[in-house]
């Protein structure tokens, strides 16, 4: 069965990262852009990663261009605008395809594991994908929504919730 440990991810500086590292860990997994409407929800998921970090959550970032030209920067440019305008500290990614024939293999899976509303693809940036620390996708989330309402999710796949109960709670779709 395939996880989120089997993949490999550009950073934002240019790095190869195993997401395998993040084995054992809840992770976030979202696309992100700098020039949408929905761009302060990068406040409420690096709230998130203060709040759950020394308990095992991880976010990561995907700045994504291909919903109406919304991430037109290179990656020095992502990162300074995340920083400057948002104190993000979580991990950030190089710029993906999240749909179509180009879309990273991450992705690619991501969107098979939990489909949304109106089918697999992802329909605007910041849609959020949930994964419990034995790298499984337990939720997916609509662009529109807060950061702040995953809370509860997020708390039911934390590793030590994970380790009280033998294996996390899978929340309902909401997109």
């Amino acid at each position: 069965m395939t996880t989120l440990h089997d993949f490999h991810a550009t950073t934002l500086t240019g790095e190869d990262r195993d997401l395998g590292d993040y084995a054992g860990q809840a992770v976030l997994v979202v696309n992100t852009a700098s020039r949408c409407g929905l761009t302060p929800q990068y406040q409420g998921l690096q709230e998130l990663y203060d709040a759950y970090a020394d308990r095992g959550l991880v976010v990561l970032g995907f700045p994504c261009d291909q919903f109406a030209h919304q991430e037109p920067g290179d990656a020095d440019e992502i990162g300074e605008f995340c920083t400057r305008n948002y104190g993000v500290t979580f991990p950030m990614f190089a710029k993906v395809d999240v749909n179509g024939k180009d879309a990273h293999p991450l992705w690619r899976w991501l969107r098979s594991e939990r489909g949304g509303l109106l089918g697999d693809a992802v329909k605007w940036n910041f849609t959020k994908f949930l994964v419990d620390p034995q790298g499984r996708v337990v939720e997916r989330y609509a662009p529109t929504t807060a950061p702040g309402e995953l809370r509860t999710d997020i708390e039911r796949v934390l590793p030590a919730a994970a380790d009280a109960t033998g294996t996390a709670d899978a929340p309902t779709p909401t997109e």
